[in-house]
């Protein structure tokens, strides 16, 4: 992101424009995919546009979660996942974010799911910046990262008769991020 300017700029994340998705292993051999549809989210660019000298925080809605399958998902919001009426959101707040590359990134962060915060991070691409057709300057990127669920107290399971467990403890994440401009 090298959109010139002299101080920092706040960025807030477009929830209509952004996809925060999880995959995790379903009984050894298969995939289970779901995302989040209730977040919110801001990008503070340092000066010179740089997210090097920036921040990035979110906060997620865990009760928002959405696998395609409602018995599922409810299961996730219970008290052996989420704990959704306990926990209604995860955040995270981003503490060094390092350049790779022209385009790539390493941010790192405290995550917290539930009341456990670790630090996550995430790889994340900076995929270009561009003027909508009402003016609104954004800017995309996209992030993905691994975490152990059970690392945040996630750690229900179930073993399965063939060998090995229901629910994988390596959860992926993927996120395609739009952000606009909050500068004049």
């Amino acid at each position: 992101m090298n959109t010139a300017t002299e101080t920092k700029t706040t960025w807030q994340i477009d929830p209509a424009h952004t996809q925060v998705e999880f995959v995790v292993k379903h009984m050894v051999f298969a995939k289970v995919r779901g995302r989040f549809a209730n977040f919110e989210g801001q990008i503070e660019l340092g000066p010179e546009g740089d997210l090097v000298n920036g921040q990035i925080s979110a906060q997620i809605e865990t009760a928002s979660l959405n696998t395609s399958q409602a018995q599922r998902d409810e299961h996730l919001r219970s008290g052996d996942f989420f704990n959704s009426e306990v926990f209604p959101h995860m955040t995270f707040q981003s503490t060094t974010i390092q350049r790779v590359s022209e385009d790539k990134l390493i941010v790192r962060g405290d995550l917290t799911i539930r009341d456990v915060t670790k630090e996550v991070a995430l790889d994340v691409i900076e995929t270009g910046t561009g003027i909508d057709p009402w003016g609104n300057l954004r800017f995309g990127l996209t992030a993905s990262g691994k975490i152990d669920r059970s690392e945040f107290g996630l750690t229900w399971n179930q073993a399965l008769e063939a060998g090995g467990v229901l629910v994988g403890n390596d959860v992926n994440l993927v996120l395609e991020v739009q952000a606009v401009s909050q500068e004049a």
